[in-house]
């Protein structure tokens, strides 16, 4: 049975060609058509789609309304199309934060320039958030669920200088893939741990490295506004986003958090109560200059993440060798297994987000499968084990 998929837009145009290149793939089938909210909503509960794509400024009602009322009568995984702006940037995260799974960005010019390329990415997220059905089952808390934002002053990023990722780590970690690759073809994988109750374990650590894609946005702002002011250890956090959203993304955690929260500049230094949030489109580094400090590099088209957890986990596995605790949350693909790795042969500690509070288990789901994981925990529980065990 192919995944149906309703389509909500209110250009006729981006419609037809949504179902169109929808139709390029087998495995698809789009069932209907909805030119606002109003209708997306009747359509979802008279059509029951797999997977509804929705725009956000809609006449009669927009697509964060349209995403909230779905998510209360008839729950589907919901894939927002977005503008590459740091206005859509903020829309795009009101929609997650309404219950919208992710988010693909909405651009003419690339539907008349590269359909081929856009027609596969669009397909395999369609695909992937309809065999996960977590992403409206399992999500995260709403808005009322938060303490209301507090005031605090805000620094213009500054551009970093245009350098490439190191050789060595970057080397590094494509052997590291290369080897996994290889044990995986030749040696079976041992059974992922089941999720059990998280055991207090005090210990210091001279930095918090968390890693997340798909779901990642919601799950970080339900983990870090729990975080106390005083929390001990720097944190950085290493999201899959575009540039144009890590900015707004950062100020909004920064407006929700005790903890102050900001976009990554070259140079920052790490301190504790400060998590710095790494570039879309770049690469963040850990340094030990100082009392240690993030060093902010051009992304190196070899490799698919931008920003890319492998290169922070595995810069940090280097300069804080036994002394990192490494988070990976919900996200597709496995990006952060071989920094993971490479964090775990220094001393340091994996825990990994459990299947079921997953959005998406594909990131947390590699590091578990490849054993590097000390524990597996279920996302209500981290912040609390944070607490308690960073010192």
């Amino acid at each position: 049975m192919p995944v149906t998929v309703l389509v909500v837009d209110d250009s006729g145009f981006f419609r037809r060609r949504v179902c169109e290149l929808l139709s390029t793939d087998p495995r698809l089938k789009p069932i209907g058509t909805a030119s606002n909210g109003r209708e997306a909503i009747e359509q979802a509960l008279t059509l029951k789609p797999d997977v509804i794509t929705m725009d956000y400024e809609m006449p009669v009602m927009d697509g964060i309304e349209a995403v909230r009322e779905i998510m209360q009568r008839q729950p589907t995984p919901v894939l927002m199309f977005s503008s590459l702006t740091h206005e859509g940037a903020r829309i795009t995260l009101n929609a997650l934060e309404a219950g919208a799974v992710d988010y693909l960005p909405k651009n003419f010019e690339d539907i008349s320039r590269h359909a081929d390329k856009l027609a596969r990415v669009l397909c395999d997220k369609v695909l992937t958030v309809a065999r996960s059905q977590r992403g409206v089952l399992r999500g995260q808390p709403n808005a009322s669920a938060l303490r209301p934002p507090e005031s605090r002053q805000r620094h213009a990023p500054a551009e970093p200088s245009p350098k490439p990722v190191p050789g060595g780590l970057r080397d590094r970690i494509q052997q590291r893939r290369q080897e996994t690759q290889a044990r995986q073809t030749h040696e079976p994988r041992p059974p992922v741990k089941p999720a059990a109750r998280p055991k207090s374990n005090p210990r210091h650590f001279s930095l918090v490295a968390i890693g997340t894609s798909t779901g990642g946005p919601m799950a970080l702002q339900s983990l870090l506004t729990q975080l106390p002011a005083h929390f001990p250890a720097p944190i950085v956090l290493i999201q899959h986003m575009p540039a144009t959203f890590t900015g707004a993304f950062a100020e909004r955690l920064n407006s929700l958090c005790k903890i102050e929260v900001r976009e990554a500049r070259d140079g920052d230094a790490l301190r504790p109560g400060l998590a710095l949030l790494a570039p879309g489109g770049k690469q963040m580094m850990v340094e030990k200059r100082g009392s240690g400090c993030v060093k902010i590099l051009d992304g190196d088209e070899r490799l698919n993440y931008k920003p890319s957890v492998d290169v922070t986990f595995g810069s940090a596995a280097r300069v804080y060798p036994g002394k990192v605790l490494g988070v990976v949350l919900t996200g597709m693909g496995a990006d952060g297994r071989e920094g993971a790795r490479m964090l775990k042969d220094s001393g340091s500690l994996i825990w990994a987000q459990d299947e079921a509070s997953s959005v998406i288990y594909g990131m947390p789901m590699a590091v578990a499968k490849a054993g590097l994981t000390d524990e597996i925990i279920n996302l209500a529980d981290i912040p609390a084990k944070l607490i308690s065990d960073v010192t």
